[in-house]
C-alpha cells in the first residue's frame, strides 16, 4: 500500500507487478502517479504531459530560428558573390 500525494487515499499496488517509474491513476481522486520508490513503496505526482509539449515546441522554435540565421547567411554570401 502507499499514499496517494494528492488525496492522501491509501492505494493498493501489488510491490511484485510494479517498477520504478511506473504510472498508476490513484482510485480515489483520478491523480495520475509515478512509482518514485519500490522499498518503501512511495507515489509521486506524475510528470505532466502538457509541459513535455510546450518545451518540445520550445526547442523547434529555436532550431528554426538557427535555420533562419544560417538562411540569412547564405543570402548575404550569396549577395556577395554575385556582387563580384
Amino acid at each position: 500500500m502507499a499514499t496517494c500525494p494528492e488525496c492522501d487515499a491509501e492505494v493498493e499496488i501489488d510491490q511484485a507487478d510494479v517498477d520504478l517509474g511506473d504510472e498508476i491513476s490513484c482510485p480515489e481522486c483520478g491523480q495520475t502517479l509515478v512509482i518514485s520508490n519500490t522499498d518503501p513503496l512511495e507515489l509521486d505526482f506524475a510528470p505532466d504531459d502538457d509541459e513535455d509539449e510546450d518545451e518540445e515546441e520550445e526547442e523547434d522554435d529555436l532550431d528554426g530560428d538557427e535555420d533562419e540565421e544560417e538562411d540569412d547567411e547564405e543570402d548575404e554570401d550569396g549577395a556577395d558573390w554575385e556582387e563580384e
